[in-house]
């Protein structure tokens, strides 16, 4: 369990290949529910080049997919199909700065990509800004790898994590309110940087209008919204 209410889940193809895939891309889970096909996207939360796979499930009150996954055991086997998405790194990307802004399991995509964000920052001296939205300290997925990604690189990376529903804690880049809080601090430039939004629907919205009010392209702001599906 990565917080109270989501699990980590790690496959391997049946045939034991590496999963072919973009850091930023998702998979479908296929399954019956009610005597009807259904799916399931889940964003691939690992970074390439090995067989196992993870993906974060936010368990949803009497939702079909939480039904299934949350009393899969090891060595089931499910049907999945994939990797789908564009939600990714673009190699023609000249920027300074990427602002990766994600609340609740949307932060998924940025974990699979931070080796390929250490190798930007090595190769042209990229800057990232991570900014993670949860409730509280508890809900923070992943939070101690980007701290530790942030510490790794003080001179390249900022990290905030930012809570909704809790004080400010112990963390340099802790602060209490949603993402929207961080703006101020991390002082988007449109010219010189490109946004990553990725979650919560309403946040996704939100930080995009507030972005474009600020100058982006809407080229420049890459959306991807999460929702809770039943």
């Amino acid at each position: 369990m990565l917080a109270p209410e989501v699990r980590s889940l790690r496959f391997r193809r049946v045939d034991g290949a590496n999963m072919a895939f973009i850091p930023g891309q998702f998979l479908q889970i296929h399954f019956e529910h009610q005597g009807a096909r259904t799916k399931r996207s889940y964003s691939i939360a690992n970074a390439p080049g090995s067989p196992l796979f993870e993906i974060a499930v936010s368990y949803v009150p009497g939702g079909a997919a939480t039904a299934l996954l949350s009393a899969i055991h090891e060595g089931q086997s499910i049907e999945a199909s994939g990797p789908y998405g564009r939600f990714c790194l673009l190699g023609a990307d000249q920027n300074k700065r990427y602002l990766l802004i994600g609340t609740g399991t949307g932060i998924t995509p940025y974990r699979a990509m931070l080796p390929e964000l250490t190798e930007l920052i090595e190769k042209r001296g990229l800057k990232v800004a991570i900014v993670q939205g949860a409730r509280n300290r508890d809900e923070l997925l992943y939070g101690a790898e980007f701290q530790a990604f942030a510490e790794a690189h003080p001179q390249h990376v900022e990290y905030f994590a930012c809570y909704s529903q809790q004080a400010r804690q112990q963390w340099r880049g802790d602060r209490a309110g949603r993402v929207h809080v961080a703006l101020a601090e991390i002082q988007p430039d449109p010219h010189s940087d490109i946004a990553y939004l990725c979650g919560n629907p309403n946040m996704v919205d939100e930080m995009f209008s507030a972005l474009k009010e600020l100058g982006f392209q809407i080229t420049h702001v890459r959306r991807e919204k999460y929702v809770s599906s039943k």
